[in-house]
């Protein structure tokens, strides 16, 4: 199993703009039917050193996740979301 984790913070750091981008990340599950589990959540610390939304992805196989990258729907999601990140970290790993 492949597990994408992925963190945003975003340049409007407001509780809406958050709860938008989670419930915009939230659509990528029964869309992009590689995905086997999807988990989104909103940063509740608020600290200036926080990211503001967190998504963990998980995939059967490592060519399964390479085709999420590049899947319509997550392109579509990407680009949505492009204009309000200020910056993205992610880390994938085999469990």
């Amino acid at each position: 199993m492949i597990v994408h984790n992925l963190l945003l913070k975003l340049q409007d750091r407001s509780s809406e703009s958050s709860a938008k981008a989670k419930d915009l990340l939230l659509t990528l599950n029964g869309n992009v039917e590689v995905i086997r589990k999807l988990k989104v959540g909103v940063d509740i610390r608020r600290a200036e050193s926080s990211y503001d939304v967190a998504l963990i992805a998980k995939f059967d196989t490592k060519a399964d996740y390479q085709s999420y990258l590049v899947h319509p729907f997550h392109v579509k999601v990407g680009n949505q979301l492009k204009s309000n990140i200020a910056a993205a970290a992610s880390v994938c790993f085999e469990e």
